[in-house]
């Protein structure tokens, strides 16, 4: 793969094949976990280093596995890689892997993981293979951190809640409270908030798309138009 065409490897993962907003994969984490923002941020980094390592390992042995085989050697990867970072999270992060509990373990069988091990890694080098794997894990993460914030404001009327689950006594007093006397707004902490969230992010992303498309027609009129 040539060196041009990382910039569109990155471009792909963050926003034009962004798993969460356009793939629509690994949904079921996304909408459970994503009551906060560093709850979105904690399974993020967790994703995207999974996302980096696996396809990097894939990549690497891509001419040593054979064609027939191939599915199940991906899968061990992934769940070896996920296991690592689990038991990583419980000695480090405790606090946070307990609450992000059951879906820490389940990054194994989020479809974004093992479809671009299979669509791209098994078939490119190296360096593309990590690249490809930070993009797609660094635009699930902004899904996961944005949709995580929304429901957070709106739920609780805070943001960077419990920071010190990830950063420890240093972001103790990271917590701010945007609406004083706030009593909550009870439905977007639950699973129907998570859906809409997504639903109205998507909506956004939709429509910046359209009107991205429409600038080059408008331009292209503009320059045929007669004086």
């Amino acid at each position: 793969m040539s060196e041009t065409s990382y910039p569109e490897i990155a471009r792909n993962g963050l926003w034009n094949n962004n798993p969460a907003l356009v793939q629509l994969l690994g949904l079921c984490p996304l909408l459970a976990v994503t009551t906060t923002f560093i709850n979105g941020l904690g399974l993020g980094i967790a994703t995207t280093l999974t996302l980096i390592i696996s396809n990097s390992v894939v990549s690497a042995i891509r001419k040593l596995v054979r064609p027939e085989v191939r599915i199940p050697v991906f899968v061990l990867v992934i769940a070896s890689t996920v296991t690592v970072i689990e038991i990583s999270m419980n000695a480090w992060f405790h606090e946070l892997y307990l609450i992000l509990g059951i879906f820490i373990p389940l990054i194994v069988t989020n479809c974004s993981i093992i479809g671009r091990a299979e669509a791209f890694a098994s078939k490119n080098r190296l360096r593309a293979a990590f690249t490809d794997g930070l993009a797609m894990g660094l635009g699930f993460t902004a899904v996961l951190v944005t949709l995580g914030a929304l429901r957070e404001i709106i739920g609780k009327g805070t943001l960077f809640a419990q920071s010190h689950l990830m950063f420890g006594e240093l972001a103790a007093n990271w917590s701010l409270t945007l609406i004083d006397d706030y009593r909550g707004f009870l439905l977007a902490v639950l699973p129907p908030g998570a859906f809409i969230g997504l639903g109205l992010i998507i909506a956004v992303k939709n429509l910046i798309d359209q009107r991205r498309a429409r600038r080059p027609v408008r331009a292209a009129a503009g320059e045929t138009a007669p004086a």
